[in-house]
């Protein structure tokens, strides 16, 4: 052995031959080389760099269940991994190669490598028994053919048998012939006749040589008998006997018949048929040969891939001593049926592809083979249904799966690429092959919305730090493509940021009210919500969160009129101007909240003597139910209720005393003699004496002025009954009357209808509605509103 793997090594240069033919390299080396043998230098030989080959992930691919080669990555040699045994990998046939593929990544690249094995002779030929034994007449003639046992060598092309040899002796010869598969076999030749009665028997050593250096060879001992008497052999009609049958033809078929003639008679004539020795086990498995009538049939299934033509050596033996055989041969041909399925073969997939790869991307090598012959082993391959991949032909039989349109792993994130061929024969065979690929995620969808607008009513007073709402925004990408953090816009409400007012939590866009909101100070505001993923670059969406504030019952009603001090009151009347129905004083109130939380209510507590007043609960008008006295205006003591219409209810409370004042209307009247209309005009007449009483003639004017404000005020009265004591209108002329400030929220009244664009006010004291004569003062702004109305209250008085 040492010697051989010496010998291979020496001639190892001279067999390594690289051979670049449509992408394949070829090379040569003998088996049983030692581990680590130089094959070729294939990175040189595909004119790669040595930096490229761990940078694009070089690899060997290999359908064998052992590595025989393998690469040095430092160099880019190709060497022996492993030990080669021709016969164990081949057995007979030749020639004998390793196949693999080349790949490397970055981009991807097949290519085919084939190794041819060379046979070293390592083996010696051997024969299966050490000794034979063969029996002839002695009137055989000379020139007679005995075939002998057939050794057996592994080894193939020159390194198999090349010839046989007999130990020398004067009555046989050798001879050697070669079959149509290149074996040899031997024959006995007589060469000169025998004769029992000096020598019945002989030892011959036969030797089988190879054709190798050194040659090799192996030994057996042929025993000849010699046999006295029968002198005529078998003779078959035929040398040669043809047969066609199908391949996979059923057993018990009927290849052909053989038949011999004997001109013996008797027992020296009756023949059995039988095959010879030089025919292999495989044919003693497929073929049956009746001894008796000579047919020849099918007794095990015959694969046309397997061989194409079968020949057989078949004998005819006679029965009577010394035994005589006669000889033919059977020559068997078989028609090739489309019995093999067309096989495909996938390798190097890349089973992960990004979904933004161009079209053409290399996914898959794939390679078909149909083990029959002609049309039928001619292949079509093609990948089923409408998907994004086509096959791309660049060799025979051998394919690349590439991409054929763009991909989007949100549509499909999966694919199970089905891979058909077909053959063509009749009927044609076809298989198929699923390829999985999955498509990875990239960064190609912004996080979206449920909606663009959000609208979200939030009750004011609430608790900070509470979530007010939730937003979701929607991203198919996965991993960190799909990861949505939530932030909120920068932007500004009365010149403080919106952090100041709310925050969200980037994880799961709750959103969080800062601080507690009122209502009477903020209505509502928009905050603008982004939501960014986290992907590179990022991709991001926004939405409108419109907050609005609602109502609460939180502000209790506010008396305005008449002027309050620890919630009491005091109005001033005059015993002699009260009547059934008379105004006493009206209660007017004010509530900072809105709807029905500033709907107001007036109601009578309690009073000294309850039926002496009574209160609209809408209007808060206090009025007499009939006459006064002086005693029960001073002992008289009022405690109103204003409530709102809130849940729960709110409402403020005001004890109303009254003191009297002098009838001046009446003494003026007394001196005047005012006419019986007085009782209409008394209040009137008294403010006239005090103000215009000097003239005459600004009595007059006076007189007449006042008579045109007594009918206006008539008119007001009927159609406004329930008028407030101060209203407003805002006007943006310049005009003598002072505004409301801006920032401050409207003041509402029961009973008192609002309109927009009032600027100015008017003032009116508590019993205006009984008075001929109105001052109209401006209210000043820095006052509060009671404060304004009791000034102006006491200049009327």
């Amino acid at each position: 052995m040492a010697n051989i793997l010496k010998s291979g090594a020496i001639f190892i240069f001279l067999l390594c031959v690289a051979d670049l033919v449509s992408g394949q390299i070829r090379y040569a080396i003998p088996e049983e080389l030692e581990h680590g043998a130089f094959v070729g230098n294939i990175a040189e030989d595909f004119t790669l760099k040595i930096w490229e080959l761990p940078a694009r992930k070089f690899r060997l691919v290999s359908d064998d269940k052992k590595q025989y080669m393998a690469v040095n990555q430092e160099n880019g040699i190709l060497y022996v991994n492993e030990r080669i045994d021709r016969e164990l990998i081949c057995r007979q046939s030749a020639p004998c190669s390793l196949s693999f593929q080349v790949v490397l990544d970055n981009p991807l690249e097949i290519h085919h490598v084939a190794v041819e094995i060379l046979d070293v002779n390592d083996n010696s030929p051997r024969f299966s028994k050490d000794e034979f034994s063969l029996q002839i007449g002695e009137l055989t003639a000379p020139g007679a053919r005995f075939p002998v046992e057939r050794a057996r060598d592994p080894d193939v092309g020159p390194n198999a048998i090349s010839t046989y040899q007999i130990s020398p002796n004067e009555h046989f010869g050798i001879k050697v012939q070669t079959r149509t598969d290149g074996s040899k076999t031997a024959e006995l030749l007589l060469e000169k006749s025998l004769d029992r009665e000096q020598q019945s028997s002989f030892h011959i050593v036969l030797t089988a040589i190879d054709g190798g250096i050194p040659h090799r060879s192996g030994t057996t001992q042929i025993l000849i008998i010699v046999i006295d008497g029968n002198d005529n052999a078998p003779a078959f009609d035929h040398e040669v006997y043809e047969a066609i049958i199908p391949e996979n033809a059923p057993q018990g078929t009927l290849v052909t018949t053989i038949k011999a003639v004997d001109l013996d008679q008797g027992v020296n004539g009756e023949i059995t048929y039988s095959f010879t020795s030089h025919v292999s086990e495989r044919i003693f498995e497929l073929f049956q040969l009746d001894p008796i009538t000579g047919e020849i049939r099918v007794q095990a299934v015959l694969d046309f891939e397997e061989s194409s033509v079968y020949e057989l050596d078949v004998q005819a033996v006679d029965s009577a001593p010394p035994i005589m055989t006669g000889r033919a041969k059977v020559m068997i041909d078989l028609i090739d049926m489309n019995d093999n399925i067309p096989e495909i073969q996938v390798s190097s997939v890349s089973n992960i592809i990004p979904e933004d790869a161009a079209p053409g991307s290399v996914i898959a090598a794939i390679s078909v083979t149909d083990l029959d012959s002609g049309a039928n082993g001619q292949v079509e391959c093609q990948v089923s249904g409408d998907i994004p991949f086509k096959l791309q032909k660049f060799l025979t039989n051998n394919y690349k799966l590439v991409t054929r349109g763009t991909l989007d792993r949100e549509t499909a994130p999966l694919y199970n690429i089905s891979v058909s061929a077909w053959d063509k024969g009749s009927p044609p065979l076809h298989t198929s092959k699923i390829i999985l690929v999955s498509v990875s995620d990239i960064n190609d969808n912004a996080p979206r919305f449920i909606k663009s607008s959000y609208n979200v009513y939030l009750m004011e007073n609430n608790t900070p730090g509470e979530s007010i709402f939730a937003v979701t925004a929607l991203d198919p990408d996965l991993d960190q493509n799909g990861e949505v953090i939530y932030s909120i816009v920068n932007s500004q409400i009365d010149e403080e940021p919106m952090s100041a007012y709310v925050t969200i939590n980037s994880k799961n866009g709750k959103l969080y009210a800062i601080r507690s909101f009122d209502y009477e100070t903020l209505k509502y505001f928009n905050v603008k919500i982004q939501a960014e993923d986290a992907g590179s670059p990022p991709l991001s969406s926004t939405a409108t969160m419109n907050i609005i504030i609602l109502d609460q019952n939180d502000n209790s009603p506010v008396i305005v009129s008449p002027l309050t001090l620890n919630s009491s009151a005091s109005v001033e009347i005059s015993p002699q101007s009260v009547y059934p129905g008379y105004l006493i004083t009206k209660v007017i109130a004010t509530d900072a909240d809105s709807g029905q939380n500033a709907r107001l209510s007036y109601q009578l507590l309690g009073a000294t003597d309850p039926s002496l007043f009574t209160v609209g609960s809408l209007t808060g008008e206090v009025r007499a139910t009939g006459r006064l006295r002086d005693q029960d205006i001073i002992t008289e003591r009022l405690i109103l209720s204003v409530k709102d219409n809130g849940q729960p209810s709110l409402s403020s409370t005001v004890t109303v005393s009254f003191s009297i004042v002098p009838n001046f209307t009446e003494i003026s009247s007394e001196q005047n003699n005012v006419p019986s209309q007085s009782k209409y005009f008394s209040d009137l007449n008294r403010y006239l004496i005090i103000i215009f009483g000097s003239t005459s003639f600004l009595f007059l004017v006076t007189i007449i002025f006042l008579i045109a404000l007594k009918f206006t005020q008539k008119r007001n009265i009927a159609e406004n009954y329930n008028s407030t004591a101060c209203s407003y209108r805002r006007n943006n002329s310049n005009n003598v009357f002072n505004q409301r400030p801006a920032t401050k929220p409207p003041l509402n009244y029961s009973g008192t209808a609002q309109t927009e664009g009032f600027g100015f006010t008017v003032c009116l004291s508590p019993e205006s509605s009984k008075s001929d004569f109105l001052f109209l003062k401006p209210c000043h702004p820095t006052l509060p509103f009671s404060e304004v109305n009791v000034r102006d209250t006491n200049v009327m008085s």
